[in-house]
């Protein structure tokens, strides 16, 4: 007599036969029938999850009542022998047909393998020595990639200011509209509002020492030498770097530049050095307009909290601010316009995929401009501090 029966619940309408079933027909012996096929295993699946065999003991299970298996019916039985081996459990095969064999012979192999191949180990995120080697190596390789652009383009633009004629004057004429003539608005704008907010901070300790008046050094320095450069520059990063990226990164994935190398034009001569030029050219002008904005908002909020005059203001101003501070200014700002110009189109030609690939590289040109904008700073200002300029 059997020692438990296991039962199905059928769907209506369906017969018997037309589902996988495991019958316990004792303990430790088991009648499989029905159809063990992807269609018709059915809750089996579950179902095995809770049958439970008395450990250390010989499984016999009995495939003649089989009607059809496949591998999916195969792979389902093989992970629940594999499970009852594992609890010591010795399990013995009896009424399959040489097919129905074949099959979990095959599907045995696999299953065994993905149950002895240890899960990968997770990589340590953690500060390691192999970690820092790999990040090093990929660091020192873009730098390398990225350096031997740089010279490749200063060799072009040698070569163009050697021969004129190679200039394209149009695309330069073109990126200084559209990166220079098309960012006053924002520029003005922020340079407006920067100037107005370091009068306005600087306002209540000027006037605790009485010395409203050097409100004008503090607007004309910081402005001059610092801010109206770097706000530009993050500005045109944010606005014509990421547009260079995009736009050569586009031609990338659309293989256009594929097309200009096979008709044997350059595409640096073509795309990066009238950009180069036109921003050498622009961000110095920016600044100046960068310049006048930012003391105009200082005098403004000087004015208005400190009592002092646009005559005041001005004539303070010539005195505090020296024809070395606003060089200094305005000779970044082309710095930084080459920078920004370069990065942009680097960044633009390393572009790989689709469309995810022009927005990352997009992305990439923006912060990477910055932040080489704010180093290639710090930089300039330890120096010239250095030379007391």
């Amino acid at each position: 007599m059997p020692d438990s029966v296991a039962t199905l619940h059928l769907l209506p309408n369906v017969r018997l036969m037309e589902l996988a079933e495991i019958t316990q027909t004792h303990p430790s012996d088991l009648a499989l029938s029905g159809s063990w096929t992807v269609h018709g295993l059915g809750s089996l699946v579950g179902r095995l999850s809770t049958l439970r065999i008395p450990p250390h003991s010989q499984v016999i299970a009995d495939g003649s009542l089989i009607v059809a298996l496949d591998t999916a019916g195969a792979w389902v039985l093989q992970e629940f022998l594999a499970r009852l081996r594992s609890d010591a459990q010795s399990v013995t095969l009896k009424g399959f047909s040489a097919r129905s064999m074949q099959i979990l012979e095959l599907v045995a192999a696999q299953v065994a393998a993905q149950i002895n191949t240890p899960a990968p180990a997770r990589a340590r995120r953690g500060v390691g020595f192999l970690w820092i080697a790999q990040a090093l190596s990929r660091s020192g390789h873009q730098s390398f990639v990225f350096l031997s652009f740089v010279g490749e383009n200063c060799a072009g633009l040698v070569a163009s200011l050697r021969d004129p004629q190679r200039l394209r004057l149009r695309p330069i004429l073109f990126n200084i509209r559209t990166a220079g003539f098309d960012a006053l608005p924002i520029v003005g704008l922020l340079s407006l509002l920067l100037g107005v907010v370091i009068a306005y901070q600087g306002a209540d300790q000027l006037r605790q020492y009485g010395a409203n008046i050097f409100v004008a050094d503090l607007v004309g320095l910081s402005m001059l030498r610092e801010f109206a450069p770097l706000i530009t520059a993050i500005i045109v990063a944010g606005r014509s770097g990421s547009a260079y990226a995009a736009q050569i990164g586009t031609m990338c994935v659309t293989e256009e530049i594929d097309a200009l190398r096979t008709l044997d034009i350059d595409p640096l001569g073509l795309l990066v050095l009238p950009k180069v030029l036109a921003l050498i050219v622009v961000m110095p002008l920016l600044t100046v307009f960068a310049d006048i904005l930012g003391v105009f908002g200082g005098m403004l909020t000087a004015q208005g909290l400190l009592d002092v005059s646009f005559a005041e203001f001005l004539d303070r101003f010539e005195k505090a601010v020296s024809l070395s501070s606003y060089l200094v200014g305005i000779g970044k700002a082309a710095v930084f316009g080459a920078i920004i110009a370069t990065v942009g189109s680097y960044q633009g030609f390393q572009t790989r995929g689709g469309a995810d690939g022009v927005g990352r590289q997009t992305t990439r040109s923006v912060v990477q401009g910055i932040f080489l904008v704010i180093v290639v700073d710090a930089v300039f200002s330890i120096f010239f501090s250095i030379l007391n300029l």
